[in-house]
């Protein structure tokens, strides 16, 4: 069992802040990969205490510090507290092991409930072989959490990330499963389209290869097709009713960091789809606009489908800038190269800025019509069944 978060032993230490930030800058500014060594280990060594003090508020502080002034020692020290929580090195057995913690991310769609529930002995078993046989290498011990757990479940914070690691580590030693309290795991927003993550920890001796694609004989592209073919198959058994497409397994951060960019492009896709099925349209039937929403900058785009001829937004997406992303990267373009790879030529682009505005009721986003006008998402009466009426 996971132990519950308990509150951290001290509070938060403006010396182990300025400390933090002094060595981030450090290593923003090295020239070199034995300089980077130099910082990287006082770095690691000053993060590894903290995580171990359970002292989230100090990490935090010194990330928002540089992240105001100094973009690339907030980088660097994002880099070394992110590996810090998801990875280490143990000993057992008189050994020494490299434990990674991992997610295996799968997007999916559906009309009524995406499930997020215990997976079961059986399942967890073949998803154990399909990632051993396509994902991981020959000499891994794998270890589950015996959850498929969705955005609102993932860890918050560094220190209960690192928890999470340690405790899959020992459960890849022990019978390759963590039993997770699901009382205490936060209630799961309901979306049209979501995505869902199996979380485990990859235990593989000291130095050695943890991914296929690391071994002589691996590729990367091969590993993803085979998950996404054999392993897909086992994710489509655990949510019954929904479509669904496998991410490629990774580190745990940056898996998920890619996850939340393919699930943009996936939001429109299941969009389209599902307004195809409920008022029986083709995609050249509905016209998109897309409108740029700012609070203190630009935040997201949100897109709004209507009927072609129509102004009531049916359905809507909202398409959030990430990591890199600002009011110069060409955001509409790669909007408007999905839609009308989805067959939704008619599309209208808002020049000006748009408040970044909510259902007082419900708390939805509102979405554009081709007027400029920000509307909450509604089906008609009679095309209303009992499915999410908006995504995020």
């Amino acid at each position: 069992m996971i132990k519950r978060n308990r509150p951290a032993r001290r509070g938060r230490s403006t010396a182990d802040e300025a400390d933090l930030v002094r060595l981030a800058e450090g290593l923003a500014d090295s020239s070199s990969r034995i300089e980077d060594a130099f910082w990287n280990a006082r770095l690691a060594t000053v993060v590894a205490r903290l995580l171990a003090d359970r002292d989230e508020d100090t990490l935090n502080a010194a990330l928002d510090q540089l992240s105001q002034h100094d973009p690339e020692a907030y980088n660097a020290l994002a880099d070394v507290v992110e590996a810090a929580s998801e990875s280490a090195r143990i000993e057992r057995n008189g050994a020494a092991w490299d434990v990674l913690l991992f997610t295996a991310p799968v997007l999916a769609w559906s009309r009524w409930q995406i499930p997020s529930e215990r997976i079961t002995g059986t399942r967890l078993q073949n998803l154990k072989v399909q990632l051993g046989a396509h994902i991981f290498a020959r000499d891994v011990k794998l270890g589950f959490a015996d959850v498929l757990f969705s955005p609102d479940q993932l860890p918050r914070g560094f220190v209960s990330t690192a928890e999470l690691t340690q405790a899959l580590a020992e459960a890849a030693f022990d019978n390759g499963q963590l039993e997770i309290d699901a009382a205490e795991l936060p209630e799961t927003k309901q979306f049209l389209s979501d995505t869902r993550y199996v979380i485990g920890a990859a235990v593989v001796p000291a130095g050695g290869a943890i991914f296929r694609w690391q071994e002589d004989d691996g590729d990367r592209e091969d590993s993803l097709n085979q998950w996404q073919k054999q392993g897909g198959a086992v994710l489509q058994s655990l949510m019954p009713g929904c479509a669904t497409e496998p991410c490629l397994p990774g580190a745990y951060h940056a898996a998920w960091r890619e996850a939340d960019r393919a699930s943009r492009a996936y939001s429109l896709q299941a969009t389209v789809s599902f307004l195809m099925l409920a008022l029986n349209l083709q995609p050249s039937q509905l016209q998109a606009t897309v409108g740029p929403f700012v609070g203190r900058r630009l935040e997201e785009y949100r897109v709004g489908f209507v009927k072609r001829g129509d102004d009531q937004v049916l359905h809507g997406v909202v398409w959030p800038l990430l990591d890199g992303e600002d009011e110069h990267t060409d955001i509409v373009g790669e909007i408007e190269a999905v839609l009308k790879e989805l067959g939704v030529t008619d599309l209208r682009v808002l020049e000006h800025d748009l408040p970044l505005d909510y259902c007082d009721d419900c708390g939805a986003p509102f979405y554009p019509n081709p007027d400029g006008e920000l509307l909450h998402a509604e089906l008609p009466e009679e095309e209303t069944p009992d499915q999410p009426q908006h995504l995020h």
